[in-house]
């Protein structure tokens, strides 16, 4: 600087002010790094601002998604709860509408049973005529055409008897059964057991299993 050539007076008075345009220069240093540091300061400040507004949003967002979530997962629970009263209801009355039909069946199996056996009943005094009749043919006129014609006839009632599960009871040889005979007289008989049929006075059927009349027969003592 040209103050350097001067007194000594004068150039302490430069270097004083070349001191002063150093501590002005070092202050607007200072300055500008104290408005920098400003600067980023207010931008971190701003920048944690921004980043607890959208944490807040974000956790806002996740209250409000879960809120839907569980009034979602309420409905689904009561729909299925609804949806299994349903199936249970309609399970019940099927069970129900099952029972009724087997009962149905049952009870209309009955009263057909009930009534073809009361229908065999009345048949079986014809079966008897029928069979007394053919017993009264003499031998020498069992070759007629009138009693083989009564022998056929016989013969193809009996076999559609048979057909609907009407048959006879097996009764004399057997041991007696009170469940199928009914004994009214006792006689003695040495060729055969005590308590074995020895006589078949009238002839006993069975219906599907079901007596409709016990044989009448003779039991030995």
């Amino acid at each position: 600087m040209i103050c350097i050539r001067r007194s000594k007076t004068g150039k302490e008075k430069c270097m004083a002010e070349k001191e002063n345009i150093t501590e002005v220069q070092e202050t607007d240093m200072q300055e500008d790094t104290e408005q920098v540091q400003q600067e980023v300061t207010e931008e971190t400040d701003v920048s944690q601002d921004t980043a607890q507004d959208a944490e807040a949003a974000e956790e806002k967002g996740e209250k409000k998604a879960f809120g839907k979530n569980k009034k979602k997962d309420k409905k689904e629970d009561a729909l299925k709860e609804k949806i299994a009263e349903l199936e249970d209801k309609v399970m019940r009355q099927m069970a129900e509408f099952e029972n009724f039909r087997r009962r149905t069946e049952k009870e209309k199996s009955a009263m057909f049973e009930v009534g073809a056996k009361s229908v065999v009943e009345k048949i079986l005094p014809v079966v008897d005529n029928f069979e007394r009749g053919l017993a009264t043919i003499p031998e020498e006129d069992k070759g007629t055409p009138f009693a083989e014609g009564m022998t056929m006839i016989y013969k193809q009632l009996m076999t559609s008897l048979e057909e609907i599960g009407v048959k006879p009871i097996e009764a004399v040889g057997k041991e007696f059964d009170p469940n199928f005979h009914n004994a009214v007289m006792q006689v003695e008989n040495d060729e055969l057991e005590s308590g074995v049929v020895a006589q078949e006075l009238l002839k006993g059927y069975t219906y599907r299993e079901t007596v409709v009349r016990h044989s009448m027969v003779s039991v030995t003592s």
